[in-house]
Order: structure tokens, then C-alpha cells, then sequence
């Protein structure tokens, strides 16, 4: 069964209903649902604990502490300002709510310029074009279509075009097109960077993107990511110790148009187990420090707390699978 726009919208209003926090309400409107949110939410959402926890613990730079390398010396809220940037684009925040990614974007775009604080050492040959994919991802999440970012773009996109060149995945193709652009030598390659590459989807050729799906989709569905339960290995319990984490190889796949070649079975799954309350629960045994930062609290123990994360973000899940299989 393929999830109707009234599914989903009914499905939200249900959360809406019995979760009065304004954070939760304010996603659910504007990112969910595409619904202007009235001015009293949008002042409580932007005052709210969640978000004046990160207003509170961002650096002067505009960051959270180190960009991805977690400083275990210091017992920080956030770990790596990569964590908190997604942190705020999870819960909804704009450009311009607080300042907040405002001063993250520009935090951003010091690493492109020159200008960062924070040196990228180049332990390997593949940390430098790493390190500029992963900021230029987060800032194009930010900003769409950044200036700075268009260089990094159009080498993957080069890189993905040599790679798939006649609708194929080649990986000595894309080793020879890697080394041409980053000048590296060695057989290990830099991860393809599939979400920069669809954060411009308009440069996409329709039929670059199937290739894609169905490679590092129908990899993903075959093998998952970091474990052996896929899309098509589900268990019929919904309440498993593994189900969290399998919500990662779920939006890898569903990144990409046609995502229902590869997803139908495992939305179908989600969708059926719906508990009786109209949300959706992971279980006490689930314990996954993955979805740690997806909460839309600062108090994690109430279970609560926990529904409110999972119908989050299945339902995001869901409204994208909507968008990409119309």
C-alpha cells in the first residue's frame, strides 16, 4: 500500500494532538506538513529548551567544538559541531531562527576559505576532499546552492558521471576519475558523496540517479549499512533491539527518487506497526546512541519522549518516500 498525503497529514495531527511540546508541533507543521506555523508557536519553538540548548553551547565561531574529530577530553553536550548543525536542521531550525546556523554557516565556510581555527590534518590522501564534501553537505543543507560549494559539486558530480558512464557502476572508472581530480594514488577511495550530489538534484540526469539507486540503493537493501538486517530481512516484530538502527539504511535508500524499488516492503512494515495510540514506539530494548541527537528534548528519560523521536521519524521518512515515488 503507498502512503497518501492524507495518511500522512493524519498521522502527524495525531503526534500534534498528543504532544503539546512546541518544538514537536512546530516540525510537524512546517516541515512535515508544508503549513505556515502561527507566531506564538514559531516563539515558543524558537525559546524552547531544545533550542536554546544549542544557543547556549555554540562557540563564538559559530560552532559546537571540533568540526567531526570527537575531543574525548572534554565532556561536551554536543560532541562535534557536524552533530549540533544536524541537530538543528533535524529539528527545523532556519537560517535565520536565533542567528543559530547563521553563524554555523559561517563557521562553514571558513574551512572553504582558509580562514578556520580548526587545521584539517591530513593524516591520509582522502581526509582533505572528505573534509570539504562533508562541510559543503552541511552547508548546502543550510544555504542551498552556496557559491562555495559549487567547486566540490561539479567534481562529484564529474566523478559520478565517469563512474556510472553507461548507466554502470565502474569502480576503476571512478578510481581513474578520482585520482584525476584530487590527485590521490591510492586504490581506497573517498565515499561517493551521494546526499551532496542530491542536495542539487536539478543536475542530476534522471538517468544518473536510477543508476545510483540501484546500485548503492540495492547495496544497501542487500547488505544494509554496518550490520546484516536489511530492507529485506525484516523481522516480524517491530519491537527489536536492532530496529533503530536500520532507520539509517532506510533514508540512505530513500535519498533517491524511485526509493520504492528497494523500500515498499519495509514502508509497508512501518506502517503496520502503527501502535494503537496512532504513533509509533521503538521499545525499552532499543538503546541505539545513533538517534541519541533526534530527540526533541533535552530530558531523555521519559518514554514519551522516546514515541515522540520514533514517529518523528518515521513519518519524515514517510513524507520523503511520498515526494520521491509521486
Amino acid at each position: 500500500m503507498f502512503p497518501s498525503r492524507e495518511f500522512l497529514e493524519s498521522a502527524a495531527m495525531c503526534l500534534y494532538e498528543q504532544c503539546e511540546y512546541p518544538a514537536v508541533r512546530y516540525c510537524i507543521l512546517t516541515k512535515l506538513l508544508g503549513k505556515k506555523a502561527p507566531e506564538e508557536l514559531y516563539r515558543a519553538f524558537l525559546y524552547s529548551d531544545i533550542v536554546e540548548e544549542l544557543y547556549q553551547t555554540q562557540n563564538a565561531d559559530g560552532g559546537w567544538g571540533p568540526l567531526e574529530s570527537k575531543d574525548y577530553t572534554v565532556k561536551a553536550k554536543f560532541p562535534t559541531s557536524a552533530v549540533a548543525i544536524s541537530r538543528c536542521l533535524y529539528i527545523g531550525l532556519g537560517k535565520d531562527d536565533r542567528d543559530i546556523l547563521f553563524m554555523a554557516k559561517e563557521y562553514l565556510e571558513g574551512f572553504l576559505l582558509g580562514t578556520a581555527k580548526e587545521k584539517i590534518r591530513p593524516t591520509n590522501e582522502r581526509v582533505i576532499p572528505s573534509r570539504k564534501a562533508l562541510v559543503c553537505n552541511l552547508l548546502e543543507a543550510i544555504e542551498p546552492n552556496n557559491p562555495l560549494c559549487d567547486q566540490t559539486y561539479y567534481e562529484w558530480l564529474y566523478i559520478a558521471e565517469r563512474a556510472f558512464e553507461g548507466g554502470e557502476y565502474s569502480y576503476e572508472r571512478e578510481r581513474a576519475a578520482q585520482h584525476e581530480v584530487f590527485g590521490t594514488r591510492e586504490d581506497r577511495l573517498v565515499p561517493m558523496q551521494v546526499s551532496l550530489l542530491l542536495k542539487r538534484r536539478e543536475n542530476i540526469p534522471p538517468e544518473l540517479e536510477e543508476a545510483m539507486l540501484r546500485h548503492y540503493g540495492g547495496h544497501a537493501n542487500e547488505r544494509g549499512h554496518f550490520w546484516d538486517k536489511t530492507p529485506g530481512k525484516l523481522p516480524d516484530s517491530f519491537y527489536y533491539e536492532k530496529t533503530r538502527r536500520w532507520m539509517y539504511t532506510f533514508n540512505y535508500i530513500n535519498m533517491f527518487r524511485g526509493s520504492a524499488l528497494f523500500l515498499s516492503g519495509a514502508v509497508d512494515w512501518l506502517i503496520s506497526n502503527r501502535s494503537e495510540d496512532g504513533l509509533w514506539d521503538w521499545g525499552p530494548q532499543v538503546k541505539d546512541p545513533w538517534g541519541y541527537f533526534n530527540y526533541f528534548s533535552k530530558n531523555r528519560k521519559y518514554k514519551f519522549n522516546r514515541k515522540v523521536d520514533c514517529t518523528m521519524e518515521i513519518l519524515s521518512l514517510i513524507k520523503q518516500y511520498i515526494d520521491n515515488n509521486s
